[in-house]
């Protein structure tokens, strides 16, 4: 592991010593944003098209995930007591948020190898996944161990 690496997992590390939940989901945007930046290799032109894409991309999709949380997830909870018609049109939000969602992240493909290479986009996307692979390893090894 390099230097840089260990620097971004010794960062990831602190975000969890935060108490406020606010300043908390800011250190992981933080963090993600130059962890992203060192594993796709954003050069400082790529990265000032690069950002108000992926920035937008990012708030599209936290207000799909906000209308799943608002709109389906209680629903669901008490899918027994609903009737089949309160049923089919809580299935027909579900697949219209996915389709949303899918969307967006075509959407997000396309906008996206506009400004860098595809070899870098695909490095984004391994660069998302780790990025939260090790968030959620960092967070299970701090409840276990606390």
């Amino acid at each position: 592991m390099n230097r840089r690496a260990l620097v971004l997992f010794t960062l990831i590390l602190t975000v969890f010593g935060l108490q406020a939940q606010g300043q908390a989901r800011d250190r992981i945007k933080t963090l993600k944003v130059a962890f992203i930046t060192e594993k796709v290799g954003l050069t400082s032109e790529e990265a000032q098209a690069f950002w108000p894409i992926y920035n937008k991309h990012e708030e599209a999709l936290e207000t799909i995930r906000r209308k799943e949380r608002m709109e389906l997830r209680s629903q669901i909870s008490s899918a027994e007591g609903l009737s089949e018609s309160e049923s089919e049109a809580l299935l027909g939000k579900m697949l219209a948020l996915q389709n949303e969602r899918h969307r967006e992240e075509q959407d997000f493909m396309t906008n996206i190898r506009k400004v860098i290479p595809a070899k870098k986009a695909l490095l984004l996307i391994k660069a998302e996944e780790d990025f939260k692979r090790q968030l959620l390893q960092q967070y299970r090894k701090r409840k276990g161990g606390g």
